[in-house]
């Protein structure tokens, strides 16, 4: 988690804090926005997480650390992608970090993760933008 290139990806959604805190920590409604992906977690601190699933064909099983869990408030967890090439050590795993905040009727949700090098951020930021607007399809009822 001693990357250098970190992003901050902020949004407003239009649902209450717990529709949206549910859409991020509950498998079943994650895994119709996140594209099918399964994730694997009881979100006690130093237990682990699980993404795994199949991607163009290719299974992936991605995991980490979830390192803070603080209901309707903000959770974070280390993380290792499958398809990264990295060995599995300490330093070759990624942050990432949800904050929820209520603004009037809406949340404010605000994505913080760190990257191996520059061009992978930007990637990152791209990816994000894609996941929420699928994440609003399910919320923004």
């Amino acid at each position: 988690m001693k990357t250098q290139f970190k992003i901050q990806y902020k949004t407003t959604i239009k649902a209450p804090i717990e529709k949206v805190w549910e859409a991020l920590t509950n498998p079943v409604i994650l895994k119709q926005y996140f594209f099918g992906t399964e994730m694997i977690t009881n979100w006690e601190i130093g237990s682990s997480i699980i993404f795994q699933g199949e991607w163009e064909g290719q299974k992936y099983k991605d995991k980490g650390e979830v390192l803070e869990y603080e209901r309707n408030k903000k959770l974070s967890y280390s993380y290792l992608s499958s398809w990264s090439g990295k060995e599995d050590l300490p330093e070759n795993y990624l942050w990432v970090c949800y904050e929820v905040k209520k603004d009037g009727t809406n949340t404010e949700l605000t994505i913080h993760q760190s990257n191996y090098d520059e061009e992978r951020a930007k990637h990152s930021e791209k990816s994000w933008d894609l996941l929420i607007t699928e994440m609003r399809k399910f919320i923004e009822k």
